[in-house]
């Protein structure tokens, strides 16, 4: 009868490990002073869940919504080098908050050809 507590006590043990939820910690992000990140159509470029184009960056592998920005504020997003067909490069400042950049400041940075950055 010992043998079958002990390996009852030890079966429901490995039971509740595994059971836990694993949680991987966010990221803090603050980019108080500009950092320069990568920036194009969430779901178009970045696999992002949504049903229209919406502005996004990606930090360290992740890729966030943008609220402070648009992707309309920066030229044709359908155009060739636009945000859906192209991922561009943003000097940004702001934080992740609720799983989504808050943009302090959001600038589109020249393509590696030179272009500058379109304007609306």
């Amino acid at each position: 009868m010992k043998k079958f507590i002990t390996l009852l006590f030890f079966a429901l043990l490995a039971i509740g490990v595994q059971a836990q939820e694993k949680t991987k910690k966010a990221a803090v992000v603050n980019f108080e002073k500009p950092h320069v990140v990568e920036t194009a159509c969430g779901e178009c470029k970045f696999g992002l869940p949504g049903k229209e184009c919406d502005l996004a960056v990606r930090i360290d592998g992740h890729a966030y919504f943008v609220d402070g920005s648009d992707i309309d504020d920066h030229g044709d997003a359908h155009a060739k080098d636009g945000f859906c067909n192209k991922i561009r490069k943003a000097e940004v400042t702001g934080k992740v908050e609720n799983g989504r950049f808050k943009a302090s400041t959001f600038k589109l940075l020249k393509d590696e050809a030179g272009k500058p950055a379109p304007k609306k």
